[in-house]
């Protein structure tokens, strides 16, 4: 058991001794052909690092958030891009903190042992940018099914995930009502809804980042998959954008050691 103010030395090494199987040669052959690190995230995934979050009942290591943070300060202190599937780690958080019973039981276990990928975060529209409550993707509840329509923009991760968290509005916008009310979350299975309603477009960046367009076209998802209550979805997705901030604090702090590292 861990204790608070601890160093993790052991997960430094053991997570430093991973990351030497891939060398800057590894990452910068991977970032002339714009391609995904999917050794680099099998071995993750294999280690159980990228499970560090989820509870050991269902699957993961239980560790606290500053252990997670040291996963990641370790790889990028080494040279690596956590980048490519830090996702896998905080986003499952929506799902475990608001989520039913049934649905953690049946996703979590296979998220935290890589059978599932849960990476992709659809948030941000090309209308709306950091003003989230202005999203315009809608999500209307139709019998036992939601139909989706509308645009995601810098979805990252979104073509080697096989679930989205997506954060949608199923109540009009009225006058009297906040923005931020109204939106729900759902998890969207994107296999299943791979060109029967969803669409992806690769946005081709600088920064080798795996980042999409997003498209839904009367996408139907079951009502089950709802997350939590309808109308609270943006109460949810702050409470994991928390952890994803310290998350990639930590691995800026793994850069900036890289970097002075070899400077010196």
């Amino acid at each position: 058991m861990y204790q608070p103010g601890e160093t993790y030395n052991d997960i430094r090494e053991a997570v430093g001794k991973l990351c030497a199987e891939f060398p800057g040669s590894y990452w910068r052959a991977l970032d002339r052909e714009m391609d995904y690190p999917a050794a680099f995230v099998q071995a993750l995934t294999e280690a159980g690092w990228l499970g560090a979050l989820i509870p050991e009942n269902f699957g993961g290591s239980g560790l606290p958030l500053s252990a997670a943070a040291v996963i990641l300060e370790e790889i990028h202190r080494s040279g690596g891009n956590a980048g490519a599937c830090h996702a896998q780690m905080y986003t499952m958080g929506t799902l475990l903190r608001h989520g039913s019973e049934e649905q953690k039981h049946q996703y979590l276990p296979k998220i935290a042992d890589g059978t599932l990928r849960l990476q992709a975060f659809g948030v941000t529209e090309p209308s709306s940018g950091t003003d989230t409550g202005a999203l315009r993707t809608t999500a209307k509840r139709d019998g036992s099914t939601y139909v989706i329509s509308g645009q995601k923009i810098w979805t990252s991760r979104a073509e080697h995930s096989d679930l989205m968290l997506l954060l949608a509005r199923t109540t009009p916008l009225e006058e009297g009502m906040k923005k931020t009310q109204g939106l729900s979350v759902l998890l969207v299975d994107m296999r299943e809804a791979l060109g029967d309603g969803l669409t992806l477009r690769p946005i081709r960046t600088m920064m080798n980042h795996a980042t999409t367009e997003v498209f839904f076209d009367n996408l139907r998802v079951p009502a089950e998959n709802l997350i939590g209550e309808e109308g609270k979805g943006f109460r949810y997705i702050l409470s994991g954008m928390n952890a994803e901030r310290i998350l990639i604090a930590s691995e800026c702090i793994g850069d900036a050691k890289w970097f002075i590292e070899h400077s010196v």
